[in-house]
């Protein structure tokens, strides 16, 4: 099969603005989700209550045990029996959000058990509140550590969207499908939404690669 530079640049236009848009969506969607969800979740499991630690957890173990497409499916298919409905872009997005914020919440707890301790010791000799230590000295530190794996974590959920095209979602990969499916012909599509993953993916891998070296000096 031979390649179609015309076809190519016929289709490129609705790839960028069209697919690649709904990709960069759920991934920044599901990155903040991820993020914040992660955070909350760290702190609950660091919580002294075992009535709350343990339950939460268990949750969390359990979505890291099971397939995030497994996941998607049961959001988008399964809850609408019970009353819950959502548009496909808004399932992805919290799917990819909840998958990830239980991998999050992990880096976080490293995070916080990297923070020196006497910094936790100078927060109770200063007779702080417990409340404006963790978000005035120790959070901040936990989060800057951080960063460099959950850049990382930005580029996998980045790579796993056309997971959603399992809920019909239509992003890049499955638009080039579909523009495929009418010619039954895949090379140009599928190479492009290929090369739009590697221009975006690998620029972001070294921006973290850099951010890691800057914040370990």
């Amino acid at each position: 099969m031979t390649w179609d530079w015309d076809w190519a640049m016929e289709i490129l236009p609705g790839l960028l603005t069209q697919g690649l848009l709904v990709t960069v969506q759920a991934t920044i969607g599901g990155a903040l989700l991820a993020f914040v969800l992660g955070l909350f979740l760290a702190l609950l499991r660091r919580s002294p209550r075992p009535y709350i630690s343990r339950p939460v957890g268990a949750v969390a173990e359990f979505i890291r045990s099971t397939p995030l497409l497994v996941q998607l499916f049961v959001l988008y298919y399964v809850m609408p029996d019970f009353g819950v409905k959502m548009t496909a872009l808004t399932t992805g997005i919290i799917g990819l959000g909840v998958h990830y914020a239980t991998y999050t919440a992990e880096v976080y707890r490293a995070g916080i058990d990297c923070v020196p301790k006497g910094q936790w010791e100078a927060a109770v000799a200063l007779n702080l509140p417990r409340r404006w230590s963790w978000f005035s000295i120790i959070l901040p530190q936990a989060v800057r550590r951080s960063l460099p794996a959950l850049g990382n974590y930005l580029v996998a959920i980045f790579k796993e969207s056309p997971q959603l095209s399992v809920i019909t979602v239509v992003d890049v990969v499955g638009l080039a499908r579909e523009l495929g499916s009418e010619r039954f012909r895949y090379l140009e599509p599928m190479t492009i939404a290929g090369l739009f993953f590697l221009l975006i993916a690998i620029p972001a891998s070294i921006l973290v690669r850099r951010m890691e070296r800057r914040l370990d000096t």
